[in-house]
């Protein structure tokens, strides 16, 4: 207790002591509150897809903030659900397109934010539809017609099924074939078949090769608003005449299309630093995005297949934190990890120094009661002569005792009161004499 009492003035040992608590502190934050991975992996889909091309722009602006993504190729949204749903697979998110996944399956998914409207193109070959004068306008048209509804493994397949299944028309009702999109280009190009399912943002690299195709059109929903009241993860989109390529004058006319939303999916235990890095990097990317979203549409929570992270709700809703404001990323993370240990180690501390005072006065009053217990034994003996030695050795080291000890300023009366007690106990054994 003396070793401990001595170093509280050395200012080595207040130093040593001060970078112990610090590196405490950080090894709790670290432990309790992990930092954002710095390398992560996302799921995409085919290279001419937006999916990937959306992947390439975040890519590039994580890269500024020293956090690394890799891409990962695949066929489509079924194969980033399965990705994101094995622990093995090494990937941390993906892009999901509305309305194929079923939630119940992936409980351990949330969403990070709808990123685009991602509309099904109807491609066909005007003289595939002479009957109907050369116009696609309903699904009950493609009874007995050659059409590639996307390959296995995408959300093209999925939501082509889903349309074709509400709107009473089977697989062997028409000659259906499950193509990747630039297949499905290649035969349409040379007339093997009558239409192509694609679903992709307007965006996309791969619609710009259809433009050149002679004889195509696009098809136009016109029971659009009834597909979207009986699937409600589908918006109607309305597409002007030559939004896609004004140069093509593609489509030919206003046409209205189906559209699920695009959304960026993760894990249910991303880090909220990560959440908002992903999301504020998205919103810059998708201020100028696409042709087919109103102005600050997107980055979105509505119309989301899984739950929205909290983190993610609240950014939309109330823009980043006062850290990721005006802080680098790596510094506001930091910052915050470490406030979120502090103050709760501040709440539990903050009342217990109340109670330093308290202890402090019981503690300095069981040591003086020792001693008056003490003095009154050497009273009640002094009139005993044969305890006259023994009781003027017991008085000198009482008398030793209360001389080393060290009080508060504000507890000195205390401690001089003790001493004029032991001076009056001396005269009372030297009186008896």
């Amino acid at each position: 207790m003396n070793f401990l009492h001595k170093q509280l003035y050395n200012p080595l040992a207040i130093g040593a002591a001060i970078i112990l608590l610090i590196v405490a502190i950080f090894g709790v934050l670290w432990i309790l509150v992990p930092p954002p991975p710095k390398t992560i992996e996302m799921a995409t889909g085919f290279p001419t897809g937006l999916y990937y091309h959306f992947g390439e722009r975040l890519k590039s602006e994580l890269e500024k903030e020293g956090v690394t993504l890799n891409l990962k190729t695949t066929g489509g949204t079924i194969d980033n659900l399965a990705l994101l749903n094995d622990p093995k697979s090494g990937v941390d998110f993906a892009m999901i397109q509305g309305g194929v996944a079923d939630i119940a399956q992936y409980p351990n998914l949330v969403s990070i934010a709808g990123m685009f409207y991602e509309p099904i193109w109807i491609w066909y070959r005007e003289p595939a539809f002479k009957a109907d004068g050369g116009r696609l306008s309903v699904l009950g048209q493609l009874k007995g017609k050659r059409v590639s509804l996307g390959n296995v493994g995408s959300g093209t397949l999925a939501l082509s099924n889903a349309l074709l299944k509400i709107s009473g028309i089977a697989e062997n009702e028409m000659q259906a074939e499950k193509l990747k999109p630039d297949e499905a280009l290649m035969k349409l190009r040379n007339g093997e078949l009558d239409a192509v399912f694609i679903v992709a943002a307007a965006e996309a690299p791969i619609l710009q090769q259809f433009y050149t195709i002679p004889g195509i059109r696009l098809m136009s929903f016109e029971q659009a608003d009834a597909y979207t009241r009986n699937l409600p993860y589908l918006s109607k989109v309305n597409i002007p005449r030559g939004v896609l390529s004004i140069a093509h004058d593609i489509p030919r006319q206003d046409i209205s299309v189906l559209a699920p939303t695009a959304t960026l999916v993760g894990h249910s235990d991303i880090s909220p630093a990560l959440v908002t890095l992903l999301l504020s990097n998205a919103y810059d990317i998708l201020k100028s995005y696409s042709r087919l979203q109103k102005p600050g549409e997107f980055p979105s929570g509505v119309g989301l297949d899984f739950p929205l992270h909290v983190d993610a709700d609240i950014y939309i809703k109330d823009g980043p934190s006062l850290l990721h404001r005006y802080l680098p990323f790596w510094t506001a993370v930091w910052v915050g990890r470490f406030v979120k240990i502090v103050i709760p180690l501040l709440v539990i501390l903050i009342p217990l120094f109340t109670y330093i005072p308290a202890a402090k006065n019981l503690i300095l009053r069981l040591k003086l009661s020792q001693v008056y217990e003490e003095l009154k034994v050497l009273e009640r003996n002094a009139a005993n002569p044969a305890l006259r030695e023994k009781n003027l050795k017991d008085l000198e080291a009482i008398e030793k005792r209360v001389t080393h000890m060290k009080v508060a300023r504000l507890d000195a009366k205390e401690l001089y009161d003790l001493k004029a007690h032991v001076g009056d106990t001396r005269n009372r054994l030297h009186s008896m004499l």
